[in-house]
This record gives C-alpha cells, sequence and structure tokens, in this order.
C-alpha cells in the first residue's frame, strides 16, 4: 500500500470527483454536481478525502464534521482497485481526522441495496442501527 496517497481534495479536483463517482459510486443526491462539490471543499476543505495510486484517483471518502458528530458519505473505490486495502486506508484517514477534531462515532450513509459497502462497512467495524430511519426534505426544487 506504499504508492497509496491519502491527500484533501481542492477545487481543482472537483471533475475528476464527479466524473470518478459516476464510475465507482453507487447512486446519487441532490448535491452531486460542481457547485454541491465545491461548496463542501470551499466550507470543509479537509473533509472531502482522495486516495490516489500512480496519480490517478483510486477512491474517496467525504469525512464531515459538524462540530458535534462525525458523517461519512461518498466511500467509493474504483472496481479495478477494490479489495487492495484502499477503504479500509481512507475510512482509517477519516476516522483520525474525526478524533483530532475531537469527534467520538462515526456514521455512515449506506444505501440499504448495497450489500457490497454493507459488507465493507461490517467488515470495518460499522453496524447498522435499525432503529433508525432517515427524512428528508429538499431545500430547493431540482
Amino acid at each position: 500500500m506504499s504508492d497509496l496517497h491519502i491527500r484533501s481534495a481542492t477545487l481543482s479536483d472537483v471533475d475528476s470527483v464527479l466524473r470518478f463517482w459516476r464510475e465507482a459510486a453507487e447512486g446519487t443526491s441532490i448535491s452531486d454536481d460542481r457547485d454541491g462539490v465545491a461548496r463542501l471543499v470551499r466550507t470543509d476543505p479537509e473533509a472531502l478525502l482522495l486516495a490516489e495510486r500512480e496519480g490517478l484517483l483510486a477512491g474517496t471518502v467525504i469525512a464531515g464534521f459538524d462540530g458535534w458528530r462525525c458523517h461519512l458519505y461518498r466511500l467509493a473505490v474504483h472496481p479495478e482497485h477494490r479489495r487492495q486495502g484502499i477503504g479500509g486506508a481512507l475510512l482509517a484517514a477519516a476516522e483520525e481526522r474525526f478524533v483530532g477534531l475531537g469527534g467520538r462515532r462515526g456514521d455512515a450513509m449506506v444505501l440499504t441495496r448495497n450489500e457490497t459497502a454493507q459488507h465493507a462497512w461490517r467488515a470495518a467495524g460499522y453496524s447498522p442501527e435499525e432503529q433508525w430511519r432517515r427524512w428528508v426534505k429538499p431545500l430547493t426544487e431540482s
């Protein structure tokens, strides 16, 4: 794993991250566009972590901290690089960030239909809390 480099995204990475998510991530959300990702990078410059191998984007995770809770989104590894420890390395970097900020527990958004992701999260020590349900309300019209 010595050739893996993890760093925070910059504004110049926004377009490549969006292309990467179209190929490597499952599903999209309302903020998966250029403005949304750029806003994330400007608002919390260390939240979007990128894993690069040989100069190519191999994985991502968003490690968002609101001052109270630690949230993980968009853990994605390129299909050609899966099962090589990249997801685990990204999660370790995210968890290190959270601990440094005073976070106590990480939570992840995982699609119920994405069984591969569920296995990966379990292997990383995370478990579902079935008593919770996500409630959403769009704040703008699409």
